[in-house]
C-alpha cells in the first residue's frame, strides 16, 4: 500500500511500507536506529525519525522525553543525521550541536557544551493489553469482526477499513490499542493515518507523529477542534493506546441539542485532553455514520489507505 504527497522534493518511485517489526528489522537498517534515547535521570531526551535511505531527524529534548520532563514551552532542537555504515552523525544547522549514533547508544553534545550518553529504550503503554471489566462491551478481541459493519481482521488484528460499530453508545469509557506502518519515506498525513470517531462524528487522530509538533491533525489531537497537551506518540510499529472518557450530547424532549459532548483522552497512559467541549457538528468536511438528532451513536474506524491495526477494542457504557 503506497501513499502521495512527498514534502521536500519529488517523492520515491515507491513509498516503502512495512506492518511487521520483524520485517522491518530484517530489510531495513534504519528501523532499528528510529526510536527513543534517554533515561529518567539524564535530564535531556531525543526522539530520532527514519525518513528513509539512511536520512533522520533528531528532536533535542530539554529535561527529557516526552512524559519523562519534555513539555510544551521547553527547549527542542532538531538535528539533521545521515547513517555512515552502522553509525549515523547528527548536526544542527548553527553547527552548535552534534550527536552520534553508536552501538545503540546515542551521544549527544550540546550547544551549551555538555555531553550525554543516551541509550536506546522502547516505551510501553501502562493500560496496553488491559482487560475489560465486568460490564464491558468486547468490541474485538482478535477473533472475528462480528461487531462491525465493512470489518476486516487479518492476522489477528481488525484493520483500519472504514468500518463502524454495530451497536451504538451514549456515555462511555473505550479502550483501544492501535499500530501504524513504518513509512520511512513518506511524510505528513501520509504516514499511518486513521482515526477514532466518537458517536460517528468526532475523531481522535491516529498518526505515526512520532517527534513532531502535536498538532490536532496528529495523533493524540481532536480533528480540527483541539491539539493534545503533548504530543505522546510513540514510534511506527509500536502498540500504542488510547483510553477515552465520551459523554454524549444532550437533548431536549423536543430534540433540541441541550449540551455538546465532552471527551477526556489518554494517549499512551498520558492525559492529552480533560473534559474537552466538543462544539463542532462533527469533525471532518462531512459528518459520517450518525445523523445529529439523538445521543447515542456508532464507534467508526476511519480508512484512509494505511494499513493501520487495532486490537482490544472494549467499552464500558455509561449508566
Amino acid at each position: 500500500m503506497f501513499g502521495t504527497g512527498f514534502a521536500g522534493g519529488a517523492p520515491p518511485a515507491v513509498i516503502r511500507v512495512w506492518t511487521d517489526p520483524e520485517v522491518a528489522l530484517r530489510e531495513d537498517p534504519d528501523f532499528a536506529i528510529q526510536g527513543e534515547y534517554g533515561g529518567d535521570k539524564s535530564g535531556v531526551g531525543v526522539q530520532v525519525v527514519a525518513l528513509g535511505n539512511g536520512q533522520f531527524d533528531a528532536y533535542v529534548l530539554e529535561g527529557g522525553l516526552p512524559g519523562r520532563g519534555w513539555a510544551p514551552g521547553k527547549k527542542r532542537v532538531i538535528l539533521k543525521g545521515l547513517r555512515h555504515g552502522d553509525e549515523v552523525l547528527f548536526t544542527d544547522e548553527a553547527k552548535k550541536a552534534n550527536a552520534i549514533i553508536k552501538d545503540g547508544k546515542l551521544g549527544l553534545n550540546s550547544e551549551d557544551g555538555s555531553k550525554s550518553q543516551l541509550p536506546r529504550i522502547e516505551r510501553h503503554s501502562p493500560s496496553l493489553d488491559s482487560k475489560a471489566p465486568a460490564g464491558a462491551v468486547i468490541l474485538f478481541d482478535g477473533t472475528s469482526a462480528e461487531h462491525w459493519e465493512n470489518g476486516k481482521v487479518e492476522n489477528g488484528y481488525l484493520i483500519a477499513t472504514g468500518c463502524t460499530s454495530k451497536q451504538k453508545f451514549g456515555d462511555y469509557k473505550l479502550h483501544l490499542e492501535f499500530r501504524t506502518p513504518y513509512k520511512p519515506d513518506a511524510r505528513g498525513q501520509e504516514r499511518g493515518n486513521s482515526g477514532i470517531y466518537h458517536s460517528g462524528r468526532w475523531e481522535t487522530q491516529i498518526l505515526d507523529s512520532f517527534g513532531l509538533d502535536g498538532n490536532d491533525n496528529e495523533c493524540g489531537g481532536i480533528y480540527s477542534i483541539s491539539k493534545p497537551r503533548l504530543n505522546m506518540c510513540l514510534p511506527p510499529l509500536a502498540w500504542q493506546t488510547y483510553d477515552v472518557e465520551f459523554t454524549a450530547a444532550k437533548f431536549d424532549a423536543s430534540g433540541k441539542r441541550t449540551t455538546w459532548p465532552r471527551i477526556t483522552v489518554r494517549l499512551n497512559g498520558e492525559l492529552v485532553h480533560e473534559n474537552l467541549e466538543l462544539a463542532k457538528d462533527f469533525t471532518t468536511s462531512a459528518p459520517l455514520n450518525n445523523p445529529v438528532g439523538g445521543p447515542e451513536g456508532p464507534v467508526f474506524l476511519q480508512e484512509h489507505w494505511n494499513p493501520v491495526a487495532f486490537r482490544n477494542i472494549w467499552i464500558v457504557p455509561g449508566k
